[in-house]
This record gives C-alpha cells, sequence and structure tokens, in this order.
C-alpha cells in the first residue's frame, strides 16, 4: 500500500521549491524567477500556502492558496476575493488517478481549518473536476487567449 503524504512547504526546502518552480515553468511556460519569486513569498507568508503531496515519498503534486493569482491582474473586481486555490499540478505519469482531486480536498481541509470561508478559483481544463467536488461556477471571462471559468466553494455549514 503507498504512503500519500502531504507537507506545507516552508522556506527552508529549496530543493522542493525549486522542483515545483520547474513543474509550473514546464507545464505553463511561466518564467522561472517569476514562480520562484511567487513561491517564496507563499512559504514566506503563513496566511498563504504551498501543498506537496508525496507518495512513498516522491514528490507527485502540489498546490496552493494564494492571495493574489494573475487573473486578478486582468480582472481587478477579482481582488475583493481573498483567498484562491491555484496552480493545482500533478506528474504526467500520475495523472487520471484522482490524486488532483486529493490535494485539493486537502487544501479546502487546511483552509476550513484556518477559518477561511470560501475559496475561489479559475480553470478551463478541470473545470468538470471541480464541480464535482462541490465547486459553483460563478462566470466566464477571457484570460489570454482563453475563456477561464471562475468558481466558488463555501467551506462554511
Amino acid at each position: 500500500m503507498s504512503q500519500i503524504e502531504f507537507q506545507i512547504l516552508s522556506p527552508s526546502e529549496e530543493s522542493l521549491i525549486l522542483l515545483i518552480a520547474n513543474w509550473y515553468h514546464e507545464e505553463w511556460k511561466i518564467p522561472l524567477d517569476k514562480i520562484l519569486l511567487k513561491l517564496q513569498s507563499v512559504v514566506n507568508d503563513e496566511s498563504q500556502i504551498q501543498l506537496l503531496m508525496t507518495i512513498d515519498s516522491i514528490p507527485v503534486a502540489t498546490g496552493g492558496i494564494y492571495h493574489h493569482v494573475g487573473l486578478l491582474d486582468v480582472v481587478p473586481r477579482f481582488k475583493e476575493y481573498k483567498h484562491w486555490l491555484g496552480l493545482v499540478y500533478t506528474i504526467p505519469s500520475m495523472r487520471q488517478k484522482g490524486y488532483g482531486a486529493l490535494l485539493c480536498e486537502h487544501l479546502e481541509s487546511i483552509a476550513r481549518d484556518r477559518k477561511i470561508p470560501e475559496l475561489y478559483l479559475f480553470s478551463d481544463s478541470a473545470v468538470n473536476l471541480y464541480k464535482r467536488l462541490g465547486w459553483m461556477e460563478m462566470e466566464v471571462v477571457p484570460y489570454g487567449s482563453r475563456l477561464v471559468t471562475v468558481m466558488r466553494r463555501s467551506l462554511l455549514g
């Protein structure tokens, strides 16, 4: 039986931060210097989270809860929403096995424990996954060359 573990990254875990930055760079072409700065600011801020999922001590997935996501630069009215689930990534060999959903559920649990009343996200590729997990569609907006769905998940009650 495989052992699945979750770890909130801390600033001292530089090799794991670099690994995640490389994943994001490869998947979404986010410039390495830009994503490293973001990850370092997140792990140095206790009100944000970068979560790493390992299976038998091997890193396989990551994601976080952030105060700022790229969409806010394009659609500033969304800045009223303070907690964004984002940058959910699973290594290609482990996709379609439920690990992304497990990671999201764990992030939601941490947010609940921290008394965060609701989370927001945007996606163009995993909308059905998030609907299955209980997220509600708010609206569809243009983001670069894509149309993304902004979603909300209430954590209280």
